[in-house]
């Protein structure tokens, strides 16, 4: 058997895109990344905090960060990051797919509208954004799709119809891309986030205590105990997974849906 080495994570000078990356999950996600070395471009829908986040990787990083004002369920956006990326840094290596949850509600009470808004916002930005980056990632030799889906993947979480639905179709997407782009060398996973302490959550955790008629307060103390490790996760600790999936030492690790949920769902 070999010597073990230190773990080479190899990310310096990796060309990435981080969708949605002004908040939440992006945002610590493209930060992640760009402490590693990244040069990276993001993008959210509202141009002002996209460039504030920005300036604050690059202040805190000292990493190369693009920002481009973009809606990641509009047609010809998917195609415009990554020429940004292109023409920024000469390629792309990296995409993170990450998309705004739709809105709580269960079948009976989701109108066809929502349906067709979450299916482009969610499902249909992670098709346009593989198609656009594929051939760049291809004359890169390989690289990293990545997105980020929920844990109702795993398990139907309940009043969330569009999520459950529309986030299983990503991850039956994903795995069938994991087997064509294998040997193209690039490499396709699902990172599915359970409670992680973000304004989604708040989100929802509000929506729970309206139709329940519950205090927020009680709907927050219950949704805790459900977790094994006894807290909400924050958005660093998810991070990290991200990282280390973009990273060189990952590179045996393809068409796999990983849960981080401090030990939440009880899926198999």
């Amino acid at each position: 058997m070999d010597n073990p080495s230190p773990m080479n994570l190899g990310l310096k000078g990796k060309r990435a895109i981080v969708m949605a990356a002004s908040r939440g999950l992006g945002y610590a996600c493209a930060r992640a990344l760009a402490a590693e070395g990244c040069d990276l471009v993001i993008c959210s829908r509202d141009a002002s905090r996209i460039r504030a986040a920005a300036d604050t990787i690059t202040r805190e990083t000292n990493a190369r960060v693009h920002p481009v004002a973009a809606d990641v369920s509009g047609e010809g956006e998917a195609r415009a990051l990554v020429a940004a990326a292109v023409e920024q840094f000469g390629g792309l290596d990296i995409v993170l797919h990450n998309a705004g949850g739709p809105p709580a509600g269960d079948t009976a009470s989701t109108t066809e509208a929502q349906w067709q808004k979450a299916f482009e916002q969610n499902m249909l930005s992670f098709v346009r954004i593989v198609n656009a980056a594929v051939p760049e990632l291809k004359r890169a030799g390989g690289g990293r799709i990545l997105t980020i889906a929920s844990s109702s993947i795993k398990q139907p979480i309940p009043n969330l119809v569009l999520s459950n639905a529309l986030r299983a179709g990503i991850w039956g997407f994903a795995k069938t891309l994991s087997r064509e782009l294998g040997p193209d060398r690039i490499l396709v996973n699902v990172i599915a986030p359970g409670r992680i302490q973000t304004e989604r959550i708040e989100e929802l955790d509000h929506a729970t205590a309206v139709r329940a008629g519950q205090p927020l307060d009680h709907v927050k103390r219950a949704s805790v105990a459900g977790v094994p490790l006894g807290r909400i996760g924050q958005p660093d600790e998810f991070a990290n997974l991200i990282v280390f999936l973009a990273s060189e030492a990952a590179s045996y690790i393809t068409g796999q849906a990983i849960t981080v949920d401090g030990g939440a769902g009880n899926a198999l």
